[in-house]
């Protein structure tokens, strides 16, 4: 991993047609607070070691919350490092991955646990059923972030379907490195940009929401996480 800053291009973890996740349940997820010209932006991550975050963007790290608001143990952690994937392409989106390297050790309790990430380089069928959480926008017309983490269920396209004319008209391809997911019938999914969120399949996590279409959310693009053998920090 090469150390540098990818480029921010989310608003937030956007979970369209999803619902509440029930509290704590995803002790793995981490809300990221950016700093964006005076103002702060918020992604998600997922911790997958005790001083190791896996986004798709550049923050500050809070690990055990639910709600964004409410008043409950948090462990906020400032970030020291940034390792960008050292083949992202920002013309692509490939490889849009990020490891953040916190200053100090999370504690692991029942509100704060670490990600299972794939052991092999098998890739994710299509017709998997998966899951995204994040905070964010709950529909399209919404300029309004959710404060209670929510989730969503996906189901994971074939490449070739998601490069046809009724997806992205060819202005992105879908490589060996993304995985698309959405719903047949729309209404449900991540959206927008960089979230850095997790899709978790099966119980590990395969991919990071990386970007959808600009217009309207539906069938999201992820850096696909096939194999963590590449990773020193994984192993």
């Amino acid at each position: 991993m090469n150390r540098h800053k990818i480029p921010l291009m989310c608003l937030s973890a956007y979970i369209i047609g999803g619902e509440e996740s029930v509290p704590h349940s995803r002790p793995y997820m981490a809300a990221l607070i950016i700093p964006v010209e005076g103002n702060t932006s918020l992604c998600g991550g997922t911790l997958i070691k005790r001083n190791w975050v896996l986004t798709a963007a550049h923050s500050i790290v809070f690990l055990g919350a639910h709600s964004l608001t409410g008043k409950q143990q948090q462990q906020r952690i400032k970030i020291i490092g940034r390792y960008g994937h050292p083949q992202y392409n920002e013309k692509t989106m490939e490889n849009d991955i990020m490891l953040l390297k916190m200053e100090k050790s999370a504690k692991i309790d029942q509100h704060v646990k670490c990600i299972e990430l794939p052991s092999t380089s098998n890739d994710v069928e299509a017709g998997t059923q998966c899951l995204v959480a994040g905070w964010g926008i709950t529909d399209n017309k919404s300029r309004n972030i959710s404060t209670m983490l929510r989730e969503v269920n996906v189901t994971v396209i074939q490449r070739s379907v998601c490069n046809d004319e009724n997806h992205y008209k060819h202005l992105m391809y879908v490589t060996s490195n993304m995985l698309c997911a959405g719903d047949d019938k729309g209404g449900k999914d991540a959206c927008v940009g960089d979230s850095g969120g997790p899709l978790i399949c099966n119980g590990k996590q395969r991919g990071i929401v990386s970007f959808g279409a600009k217009s309207e959310c539906g069938n999201q693009l992820y850096a696909n996480l096939c194999s963590c053998s590449e990773c020193p920090i994984c192993n």
